[in-house]
């Protein structure tokens, strides 16, 4: 009997390998969605894995062999923590939590205003804000602006800089968020405004993704509830 929280771990993980097969779109790259994972055969974009597991009990050799392990950088999200890739050379870059907030207003007042970037500038305004300097902005391209089920959520300052934001993933049954950012304050300074966002733009929607280490943490006190692991395994 397939019980709540499984539901949601599998809820979870398929609008993260939907948000990683958009992603991929966007810089020109088809993935496939399987029975057991989804998978991209070359290098997916930095960040991003080339595979993201579906259900639990995934065949390894199988999902291995979907995947290009002979350039360097290869990822696969196993978002159930069971495989062990390490015979295929794979060895585990982090271990996570798949985290859940049921649909709600967020518990804290933002002090930032919001609102959905639908044009380049702004987006790349975001994306640099996102990147704090670090010289990956461009991963955000102006084609995940055609893609309905993306929302990159920006909060602005009162002279209407960006300094605060997310990505916002729609699926059936949940919402997901991941790149949750803020310029001062960290991710709480982010939440409160992701999360009035998105009871905003979906009043019905749990809101899912994962975490780790301090941000963990943090998604905690914000009403986040962790709900599994997850691990990601990096080639060589």
């Amino acid at each position: 009997m397939t019980t709540p929280k499984q539901l949601l771990f599998r809820a979870a993980a398929r609008n993260n390998a939907e948000w990683c097969a958009v992603m991929s779109r966007s810089h020109g790259l088809a993935g496939e969605f399987g029975e057991e994972a989804w998978t991209a055969p070359v290098r997916t974009p930095l960040y991003y894995p080339d595979a993201v597991t579906l259900v639990s009990g995934a065949d390894p050799v199988a999902l291995v062999a979907r995947i290009d392990t002979a350039a360097p950088g290869a990822s696969v999200k196993d978002s159930f923590a069971d495989l062990d890739l390490t015979e295929a050379g794979f060895q585990v870059l982090f271990e996570a939590q798949w985290i859940h907030r049921p649909a709600s207003a967020p518990a804290t007042t933002p002090d930032l205003a919001w609102d959905v970037a639908g044009d380049p500038d702004t987006l790349r305004a975001w994306a640099l804000a996102w990147d704090a300097g670090d010289g990956n902005a461009d991963l955000f391209r102006p084609e995940l602006l055609d893609d309905p089920a993306t929302f990159v959520l920006a909060g602005h300052s009162a002279d209407g800089g960006v300094v605060a934001g997310a990505v916002a993933s729609l699926s059936d049954q949940v919402i997901g968020i991941s790149n949750v950012f803020a310029l001062d304050g960290g991710p709480d300074v982010a939440w409160p405004v992701v999360l009035d966002a998105v009871h905003w733009l979906f009043p019905t929607l749990p809101v899912v993704g994962y975490e780790h280490g301090d941000d963990l943490a943090v998604a905690v006190r914000h009403g986040f509830e962790p709900v599994g692991p997850l691990r990601i395994w990096l080639h060589g």
